[in-house]
C-alpha cells in the first residue's frame, strides 16, 4: 500500500467512486441487455398468440371434418338419401303425387313493403270479377295499344 506524500489527506471520496462506477456499470449493462433481449422477447409474445389462435384454427377445423365425415356417412344410408331426393329434388315414387305449397305463410310484418308511388296507400280489397271486368274495359278503350 502506498502511502500519501506529506500535507495530503486521504478523503473518503474515492471510495464512493468506485460504488458510483461500478452502479453505473451495472445499470449501463442491465440496459444494454434490456435494449438488446427486448425485441426477442416481444417476438417470443406474439408467436406465442400466433400458436394459440392456430391451435383455435385447427380445433374449429378438425370440427369441421368430424361434421364433413359425419355428413358423409349419413350420405350411404338409402333411407338419407332417399329423404333428401324427395325434400330437395321433388322425387317421389311411381304412383304417388307430389304437391308444392307456393305461399304457405301469410304476409307479416316482417315482409318488405313495396316501394313506389301509391305503395303506402291503402286499397280497399276488390272481388276478383271486378278485377277481370275493370282489364277488359282497359283492354277496350280508345287508347289501349294493340
Amino acid at each position: 500500500m502506498r502511502r500519501a506524500p506529506a500535507g495530503w489527506r486521504r478523503v473518503g471520496g474515492a471510495a464512493t467512486n468506485r460504488v458510483v462506477r461500478r452502479g453505473v456499470v451495472l445499470v449501463s449493462i442491465l440496459a444494454f441487455l434490456a435494449v438488446l433481449l427486448g425485441s426477442s422477447v416481444a417476438a417470443w409474445f406474439h408467436q406465442r398468440t400466433q400458436i394459440a389462435a392456430l391451435r383455435e384454427r385447427v380445433a374449429s377445423q378438425e370440427a369441421d371434418v368430424a361434421a364433413l365425415r359425419a355428413e358423409r356417412e349419413r350420405w350411404n344410408d338409402p333411407a338419407y338419401v332417399e329423404q333428401q331426393a324427395r325434400e330437395r329434388l321433388k322425387f317421389v315414387r311411381p304412383g304417388e303425387r307430389s304437391y308444392t305449397v307456393l305461399d304457405p305463410a301469410p304476409a307479416t310484418a316482417t315482409t318488405p313493403e313495396i316501394a313506389g308511388p301509391g305503395a303506402r296507400e291503402k286499397v280497399a280489397p276488390r272481388p276478383w270479377y271486378d278485377t277481370v271486368w275493370e282489364s277488359v274495359r282497359t283492354a277496350d278503350a280508345p287508347g289501349a295499344r294493340r
